[in-house]
């Protein structure tokens, strides 16, 4: 007579299995934590703040004629030819930061609602004195620069904003960033919006380096007047284009 045995050990299901394997990822785990969340918001805004000054760079070709800044809108879309196709690299760059943006709006959010619930009293009611007004806009100023990467797609991107029927021409860079500057109401949003990004980059740097762990007692000083010496230069950059159109310094 043989003896059968059985497993009395409840199997998991299928979904528990998954689960349990997902809650096991490192990755995961990490983006559970308010340490991994702010980890994310460093280094997509690292990511973020070279973008900035790249492309603050670029722009900068503007001051040097049509035929720069037009070849430099040339090359961003042939780079890579023939190995890659005529603005293969460039959507994927798009595509990258796109996803590095709403990575970094992601865990924001996430992280402020991780505050809210550790402290709901002491959120709504105490305020840090020593707080500096860019650190306590960085919300609002999030939200501005939201608005203003729709918006700066739609307008010099896809040229479906800001321009009248047949005024935007793809390629032509010069001519159309002093068609669509030349609307005094376009130029002030820009600047507005880059006013908000000096904010956002004034804090945010600070922060980012503070999170990466180069802040020290001997470097706090130095670290938040770089901060804000990066801030303040990409704020003029950027605003310089639309300031020189509205004169009349580029026509």
């Amino acid at each position: 007579m043989t003896t059968q045995t059985i497993d009395i050990k409840p199997k998991l299901a299928p979904a528990r299995k998954v689960q349990r394997i997902w809650s096991n990822n490192p990755a995961v785990v990490l983006w559970s934590s308010m340490v991994g969340k702010k980890i994310v918001m460093a280094v997509t805004g690292f990511m973020l703040v070279c973008f900035v000054i790249a492309h603050m760079l670029g722009n900068l070709k503007i001051f040097f004629g049509a035929e720069a800044i037009d070849s430099y809108g040339l090359f961003l879309r042939t780079m890579g030819e023939p190995m890659f196709p005529y603005g293969s690299l460039l959507w994927i760059f798009r595509i990258v930061m796109l996803v590095a943006i709403g990575l970094h709006i992601t865990a924001a959010v996430q992280l402020t609602l991780m505050n809210r619930a550790a402290r709901p009293h002491d959120y709504e009611t105490k305020k840090d004195v020593s707080a500096t007004y860019a650190a306590r806009t960085m919300r609002w100023s999030g939200v501005i620069l939201l608005l203003f990467i729709i918006f700066h797609l739609l307008h010099f991107t896809a040229g479906k904003v800001g321009f009248a029927p047949g005024e935007f021409h793809h390629l032509s860079v010069y001519r159309n960033v002093v068609a669509g500057f030349s609307r005094w109401y376009v130029a002030v949003f820009y600047i507005i919006a880059m006013a908000a990004l000096c904010l956002h980059l004034d804090h945010g740097i600070w922060s980012m380096l503070q999170t990466l762990g180069w802040n020290t007692a001997r470097t706090t000083r130095g670290l938040k007047i770089l901060s804000r010496v990066i801030a303040l230069v990409v704020f003029i950059g950027f605003i310089s284009t639309p300031v020189a159109v509205l004169f009349g310094w580029l026509r």
